[in-house]
C-alpha cells in the first residue's frame, strides 16, 4: 500500500528482486563464501540446501524476508544451483510443500548473522530519522531510502513498506511542526498581523500575496529578471523587518530547505539494491 510519497511503482519495488541483479550483483551479493556454505551444508536434501541459500542471499540483497522464498528472478535461482551443484534448480518448488520450513530456516538465518528485527532498532531509527529531518531539511522520500541504507547498514530487517514511509513522515512532518513552532516564537505581534494580511484573498484575485509570492516567475528570461526584482521590491516594502532566526535554525539545514524534493534518481529496479559501498556479507 503507497503513501502519499511514494508512487504505486516505488512501494511494489520495495525489499524484494522487482529487476535480475547484473551480474555484477550477483557475483558480489548471491556469491556463497565458506561461511554461507557451512551453514546450507547443515540441510539435508538439494531442495532445502537451496531454500537456505535462497532466503539468506534474498535477505541480503533485497534487506529482507519474502513473503513467497521462491519469488525470485530465474538468474538468482540458476546462479545459485550452479554454486551448488544443483542442476535441477526446479528442486526449489519441494521447499515450500512444509510451510513451516521456509520459517524455521529464516530464524537459523537471523541468528547465523545476528540480523535485527525493525522492532529491536525502531527507537534509534526514531532518532536518526528525527536528527535528519532537523538537521538537513531534507525531504521524506530521501529520508526514507537513506532510511533503508541505515538499516541495512545496522543488519535491520526492513520492516513493510507502509509502516517505514509513515514513520519517516511523521517523524519529517514532526520536524516541520518543530521549526514552525520555533519560528512563530520570535514574530513581533505587528508582524503577526502583517503576515495574517498576506494570507488574506484581496478582492478580485484568485491567490493571497503570499501564494503570488511563493510561485513568482519560473522561466529564466531577462523580462522575468525584472519581475522577480519588482517582486523582491514588494516583498521588502511591506514593512515585515528582520526576523531573528534562533540558533537552532540558523546551525540546521532548514535555511535550505527542500520541501519534499528527492534527490534520488535511480531506477526503480535499482532503489532497493544494496548500496554500492556496502559489504558483500554481513560481518560474521
Amino acid at each position: 500500500m503507497p503513501v502519499e510519497f511514494l508512487s504505486d511503482g516505488e512501494a511494489a519495488a520495495y525489499g524484494r528482486f522487482s529487476c535480475a541483479p547484473s551480474q555484477a550483483e550477483l557475483e558480489r551479493f548471491i556469491y556463497l563464501d565458506d561461511a554461507d556454505r557451512a551453514l546450507i551444508a547443515e540441510r539435508r536434501g538439494a531442495h532445502a540446501r537451496l531454500g537456505v541459500a535462497l532466503q539468506l542471499t534474498t535477505a541480503r540483497y533485497v534487506g529482507r524476508f519474502l513473503t513467497d522464498p521462491l519469488d525470485v528472478p530465474d538468474e538468482v535461482l540458476v546462479y545459485l544451483g550452479d554454486q551448488l551443484g544443483v542442476e535441477d534448480v526446479s528442486q526449489i518448488n519441494q521447499y515450500t510443500e512444509r510451510r513451516s520450513t521456509p520459517f524455521e530456516h529464516q530464524e537459523v538465518i537471523r541468528k547465523a548473522y545476528e540480523l535485527k528485527e525493525f522492532s529491536q532498532a525502531e527507537a534509534d531509527f526514531i532518532v536518526w530519522a528525527g536528527a535528519r529531518a532537523w538537521n538537513t531539511g531534507d525531504g521524506k522520500k530521501t529520508i526514507f531510502y537513506d532510511g533503508v541504507t541505515w538499516l541495512r547498514t545496522d543488519k535491520v530487517l526492513l520492516p513493510g513498506v507502509t509502516m517505514l514511509a509513515r514513520l519517516v513522515a511523521r517523524v519529517r512532518d514532526e520536524a516541520t511542526d518543530r521549526l514552525h513552532d520555533t519560528l512563530r516564537g520570535v514574530l513581533s505581534p505587528r508582524q503577526w498581523v502583517i503576515l495574517e494580511t498576506l494570507l488574506e484573498v484581496p478582492e478580485g484575485r484568485r491567490a493571497s500575496d503570499l501564494e503570488r509570492w511563493r510561485k513568482g516567475p519560473a522561466a529564466p528570461s531577462g523580462r522575468n529578471l525584472e519581475k522577480a526584482l519588482e517582486l523582491a521590491a514588494e516583498i521588502l516594502g511591506v514593512g515585515l523587518g528582520a526576523m531573528p532566526l534562533p540558533p537552532e535554525v540558523r546551525t540546521g539545514g532548514w535555511l535550505t530547505w527542500r520541501g519534499t524534493a528527492c534527490r534520488l534518481r535511480r531506477p526503480l529496479c535499482a532503489a532497493m539494491a544494496p548500496p554500492a559501498n556496502s559489504p558483500r556479507c554481513w560481518p560474521r
